[in-house]
């Protein structure tokens, strides 16, 4: 969104707060690479939707293996995802809901992780669906940040939930590469809808790279196969790890944000599709 084009703003806006068909949709991030961007593209986008829309969002850390959402949020509470699923009979109301979360100052709440390894590696694959139960209660819009690991169990129920993807990726090769393989995985393993209609979201893009990778080709490319490709500038304050907050960002990387919310929200009116069944009939243990 080039700078003074304020009617384009307006235009992204009035997207971004398109009613949510259903009265909950769920978007996943993910990546088959760590490290560039996925968990900071969650807080980013879901920043920028609770800030301007009047229902609330969450974002669930579904990482098996010690997620770090809740490292970009000041922790207002210790309870974790494991905590919400044992006592989640407990949880009768939006403010027992709220005893669960954190709260970044643009509104979006956060489910940390559970930091305990041993009991991160103890999450099963029933109970990633039981979370979801919880949260269709109380929110709107949840994001599901992932972890790395498309042949995880739990990576079954994540996306035979899931109403839309977005996947994360760098323009370098190899990242670029890691996105295509999991287009390529979503589409034989029965997802093909999910990767169709994916927003691709190119991460850390600098303006005067050295890079002999034309972002340019890589656009065309992966508009081909998806819905919608965005692009996040590089950041410093991103680049840091620390908290994400919309109004530390520098103007051009909050643009970018905006853009990537009215793209995902452009699938909110669509009706929820009902759950996908498991692949070839069976469930991963």
């Amino acid at each position: 969104m080039p700078p003074g084009t304020e009617p384009r703003r307006r235009d992204l806006i009035s997207r971004v707060r398109a009613p949510v068909a259903g009265g909950h949709h769920r978007v996943v991030v993910m990546s088959l690479k760590g490290g560039v961007g996925k968990t900071t593209t969650t807080v980013g986008l879901g920043s920028t939707l609770a800030s301007l829309r009047d229902d609330r969002i969450i974002a669930v850390d579904a990482n098996p293996d010690h997620g770090t959402l809740s490292d970009k949020v000041a922790l207002e509470t210790a309870a974790t995802i494991r905590d919400l699923l044992i006592e989640r009979d407990q949880i009768r109301s939006y403010t027992d809901m709220r005893a669960y979360t954190s709260q970044s100052a643009s509104g979006l709440e956060v489910l940390a992780a559970e930091r305990d390894l041993a009991a991160s590696a103890a999450f099963r694959v029933e109970d990633y669906p039981a979370v979801c139960e919880v949260l269709r209660n109380y929110y709107s819009i949840s994001l599901t940040d992932c972890g790395t690991g498309l042949l995880h169990p739990v990576m079954t129920e994540v996306l035979r939930l899931a109403d839309q993807i977005v996947l994360a990726s760098t323009p370098a090769i190899d990242s670029a590469r890691s996105a295509g393989a999991t287009l390529d995985w979503l589409a034989v393993h029965g997802y093909g809808d999910l990767a169709s209609d994916a927003v691709l979201v190119l991460c850390a893009v600098r303006p005067r790279s050295r890079s002999t990778v034309s972002l340019d080709l890589l656009e065309e490319h992966f508009a081909a196969r998806c819905r919608a490709v965005a692009k996040i500038p590089y950041d410093v304050r991103l680049d840091e790890g620390a908290e994400v907050e919309l109004d530390q960002l520098s103007g051009r990387t909050a643009a970018a944000f905006l853009e990537l919310a009215a793209l995902v929200a452009d699938g909110f009116g669509i009706q929820r599709r009902a759950p996908r069944s498991y692949p070839e009939g069976r469930r991963d243990r």
